[in-house]
């Protein structure tokens, strides 16, 4: 960190923080605890992202496809002298591990997996594989120049194979049905289907890649790709797998891997490089993910419990909750451009 220091001070920067608001109360509760100060640095493409009305310090910034987005990154790093950065969506990942070592040239920290495990969570024919390499159990996959529509057991699952939050994936039911979506889903990758229930963990290491802790929870009912209800589960196969994930792609900071269960036993199908919408959960059952965080980043030491230490059987159920911004409030969020 900053000139070797032990740092009391600690800015985080959140990427397309979008409806992510829980997360960052989260760290703001987490810096009250450890009695730490610093500022909560946001940034979107849209002023009205809600969760920029709970950070610090908002900031617009160009879309990510953009040149001029990691010097606009690069910009806000020096100017808020931001400690560490964490992307809040997939899209993001890549990039960010492309450019590490320009974003901590600032002095942050990138909190992010390496760019060959940023490629392998982003493409879904990578991740089937790597799976299988690494002995995790998965569902068949196929590409579909792989497959005879004839031969397939219906149903199966079909999503794009660099998809995210869920977009664009469907259960087909026949043959007419994959012909149709083989033409519709951009990129897509065929899965075997599995009924389910379905099971995120939230994979939670520290900056040198030691797993801290593994919560699972099933997923309940989702909207928008996110988890709208839920509720803490646990399974010793599922924390065995998840950990020789996070190891085989030397990951750092939070990752979630999700699984589906076929007769009781774990499938394991995607690994998102980043907090998951549903970490709050993990947080409120016992895996104090942003504190550690914080805490590390300050050169403070840190509890962390025996692996699947957190409490089972804790339901989320979501509601739609508002910010309310005058003319002159959007105003001065828009104009945080840099």
């Amino acid at each position: 960190m900053r000139g070797g220091e032990t740092v009391k001070t600690i800015h985080v920067l959140f990427t397309s923080v979008g409806r992510r608001v829980e997360l960052l109360r989260a760290f703001r509760r987490a810096y009250a605890e450890l009695g730490l100060r610093g500022n909560i640095i946001a940034v979107d493409v849209d002023p009205l992202a809600p969760a920029l009305q709970e950070a610090d310090r908002p900031y617009i910034v160009p879309p990510l496809s953009e040149p001029s987005y990691i010097p606009a990154l690069v910009e806000i790093c020096r100017r808020e002298r931001v400690h560490l950065i964490f992307p809040l969506i997939d899209p993001d990942i890549p990039v960010l591990a492309r450019h590490r070592r320009q974003l901590e040239a600032t002095g942050a920290r990138v909190v992010v997996v390496s760019e060959e495990a940023a490629a392998v969570a982003a493409d879904k024919w990578r991740t089937y594989e790597f799976f299988r390499r690494w002995n995790i159990p998965t569902p068949r996959c196929w590409l579909p120049e792989h497959i005879h529509p004839a031969d397939l057991e219906y149903p199966i699952f079909i999503k794009p194979r660099f998809g995210s939050a869920g977009r664009q994936a469907f259960k087909v039911r026949n043959r007419r049905e994959l012909e149709f979506f083989i033409d519709y889903v951009p990129e897509p990758i065929l899965q075997e289907y599995l009924p389910g229930p379905e099971i995120t963990s939230d994979v939670i290491c520290d900056f040198e890649g030691n797993v801290l802790a593994v919560v699972s929870r099933q997923r309940i009912e989702v909207r928008w790709g996110e988890v709208a209800k839920g509720k803490t589960v646990y399974d010793p196969e599922i924390l065995r797998h998840c950990v020789a994930v996070a190891k085989a792609l030397n990951a750092i900071g939070p990752i979630t891997v999700q699984c589906m269960l076929r007769d009781g036993r774990p499938c394991f199908t995607e690994i998102n490089a980043r907090f998951g919408g549903g970490v709050p959960l993990g947080i409120a059952a016992g895996v104090p993910a942003p504190r550690w965080f914080l805490a590390l980043a300050a050169g403070l030491p840190i509890e962390v419990p025996p692996l699947g230490a957190y409490r089972v059987g804790l339901y989320l159920t979501r509601f739609d909750d508002s910010f309310f911004l005058t003319e002159e409030d959007y105003a001065r969020v828009a104009s945080c451009r840099v």
